[in-house]
């Protein structure tokens, strides 16, 4: 049996949770999310706890069971305690910036970049960092890829953007006057 898909998930007291057929819809101080639950998997809602159990032991329904329940608990966190990805600008003039509902990105090109913030996504830039918070974990990690995008990492200067985490081997330069 799934590790993760057979642990029950506790509901938090500031949280609502309603099962409609196959959506799930997860109510908090930050938020409302929802999600078509498969149709092999079944999810019971019952005193301060949600349980997800599959029909049988084959291999797609033991993935199913495990993805199932860490997308109800992503959720959970999502409305109670938000999403948080940090992004570093690292570059000579290089330069991000909110305007309205844009972050509007210097990266060395000859115009600066423009990335319009979805709704449900708040971006804030301090120094050199950006922040993008969100409920919906896969849309706040989506928006960063977006944004990464726009100028990854140079593998022999390390310019560009990265995650806060992420860690750029620098590849040596040409070797000069070798013979």
């Amino acid at each position: 049996m799934s590790r993760i898909g057979k642990a029950p998930i506790p509901i938090p007291d500031n949280v609502k949770v309603s099962l409609e057929g196959r959506t799930i819809t997860v109510e908090g101080p930050k938020g409302k999310l929802s999600m078509e639950i498969h149709p092999d998997m079944k999810v019971i809602v019952e005193d301060k706890q949600i349980r997800v159990e599959r029909p049988s032991d084959r291999a797609f329904h033991r993935a199913m069971h495990g993805t199932t329940a860490a997308l109800i608990r992503n959720m959970i966190k999502g409305v109670t305690e938000g999403f948080t990805v940090v992004l570093e600008v690292h570059g000579l003039g290089y330069r991000a910036a909110v305007k309205g509902k844009n972050l509007e990105l210097n990266l060395g090109k000859s115009h600066p970049d423009i990335y319009p913030i979805p709704d449900d996504i708040k971006i804030e830039v301090k120094d050199n960092e950006i922040h993008i918070h969100g409920i919906d974990k896969q849309k706040v990690g989506q928006v960063a890829a977006e944004i990464r995008a726009l100028r990854k990492p140079d593998p022999y200067k390390g310019k560009g953007i990265r995650y806060k985490d992420e860690v750029i081997k620098l590849k040596p330069g040409k070797a000069a006057g070798k013979k």
